[in-house]
C-alpha cells in the first residue's frame, strides 16, 4: 500500500460509536506532532497481517538466535564483513519489506541528518563536519549507509561536546533559530518496490536484520548501534535547550544511556527510536512554520518606501 493509499485508507474510515476503528483513533489524535504521511505509513504498518500474525513467531526466533550468536562473537569479536550485511539488507527490503516500511526506513536517514544539522546550526562556538545521509534509491543503502547512521550520532556528541568544553560554553536557547536545515515537506524518494511478496511489517524486518548485524558487525560495532537507540534522549536534550522549550522530552522512550538495555529488546527500541525522531523532526518543522508566518510580509509599497529611505540627501 502506496503512503497516498495509506493515508486514504484512513481517511475513507468510518466511524462507528460502538465499534471505534482504534488506529483512526491515533490517525486524528493531534497530541503528538507527527508528519501527516509518516504518521498513516506507521498506522498501517502497524495495523498489518504481518506483525499480527507473523511478529510473534520471528521474534522469540530472532531472540534465541542472538544468545546463540553470542558464543562465536565472544570467540571471534571482530570478525565482520559491513559489505555483505548492507547488501542483505537492501535484497531483503528490495524484495520482502511492504513499501510503507521501506519508506519510513529511507525518510529516517534523511530527518536524522537534518535534526543533527538543526543542533550544530544553532550552537554558537562549535564547527561540525557533517556527514549527512540521504539515500534517494534503495541500492543507495549497500553504500555503509545504516553503520554510517550510527557512527554520525556518536561522532557528532564527540566533536559537540569536545568543542564546547574547551571554550567553557553551554548550550543555551537561541532568540532567532536557523530551520534552514529542516524541510518542511516531502523528500524526493523513489517508489518504494510493492511485489507479490513485499508484505514484511517494519519490526518485524527488524527482528530478522538484528541477529544479522550481530553476525556480520564486529561486537563494538554492534553493541554501538543498540546502545545508540537510548542517544534520542541526549539529542532531544540538545534541541530543546536550543529552543527553550522541554514539553517534547516527555514524549522520548529510549532513555538513560549511561544504563544500556539488553540487546533482545533491539527492535522494539528501534521501533521507538524512529518515531522519536519522527516527532522531533516535525516539531521542528512545525516551529519553523509558525515563524516564516510570523514574519511580516514585505509588500511593493513597503520596499519602494525603503529605497527612498535609502537614497542619499533623505531623512
Amino acid at each position: 500500500m502506496s503512503r497516498s493509499n495509506a493515508i486514504q485508507h484512513l481517511e475513507d474510515t468510518q466511524h462507528d460509536p460502538l465499534n471505534p476503528d482504534p488506529w483512526f483513533a491515533l490517525y486524528v489524535d493531534a497530541s503528538i506532532p507527527l508528519n501527516r504521511e509518516s504518521k498513516a505509513a506507521f498506522l498501517r504498518d502497524v495495523a498489518s497481517r504481518s506483525r499480527q500474525f507473523l511478529l510473534p513467531f520471528i521474534r522469540p526466533a530472532s531472540h534465541l538466535t542472538l544468545m546463540l550468536l553470542t558464543i562465536p562473537k565472544t570467540i571471534l569479536p571482530k570478525s565482520a564483513s559491513s559489505w555483505l550485511l548492507h547488501r542483505l539488507i537492501h535484497v531483503g527490503m528490495k524484495w520482502f519489506v511492504s513499501p510503507q516500511a521501506n519508506w519510513l526506513i529511507m525518510r529516517h536517514f534523511h530527518i536524522a541528518s537534518e535534526v543533527l544539522a538543526f543542533v550544530a546550526s544553532n550552537t554558537r562556538g562549535v564547527d561540525i563536519e557533517l556527514t549527512p545521509l540521504q539515500p534517494l534509491k534503495l541500492a543507495d543503502l549497500r553504500d555503509n549507509v545504516f553503520l554510517q547512521h550510527d557512527l554520525n550520532i556518536y561522532n557528532f556528541i564527540i566533536n559537540i561536546n569536545r568543542q564546547l568544553n574547551e571554550q567553557g560554553l553551554d548550550l543555551q536557547p537561541i532568540d532567532e533559530l536557523d530551520f534552514s536545515c529542516i524541510t518542511d515537506g516531502a523528500f524526493p524518494i523513489e517508489e518504494m518496490p510493492n511485489g507479490w511478496f513485499n508484505f514484511l511489517d517494519l519490526e518485524s524486518a527488524i527482528e530478522i536484520y538484528t541477529p544479522l548485524y550481530q553476525l556480520l558487525l564486529t561486537d563494538s560495532d554492534f553493541w554501538r548501534a543498540c546502545n545508540s537507540l537510548q542517544l534520542d534522549e541526549t539529542i532531544s536534550i540538545y534541541a530543546t535547550q536550543l529552543i527553550g522549550d522541554h514539553r517534547f522530552l516527555g514524549l522520548v522512550n529510549n532513555r538513560h544511556p549511561i544504563v544500556p538495555e539488553s540487546v533482545l529488546g533491539a527492535a522494539h527500541r528501534l521501533m521507538l527510536h524512529g518515531l522519536a525522531v519522527e516527532s522531533l523532526h516535525a516539531y521542528l518543522a512545525n516551529r519553523k512554520r509558525a515563524t516564516t508566518k510570523s514574519e511580516p510580509a514585505v509588500t511593493p509599497d513597503d520596499r519602494s518606501a525603503k529605497l527612498e529611505t535609502d537614497q542619499p540627501g533623505t531623512s
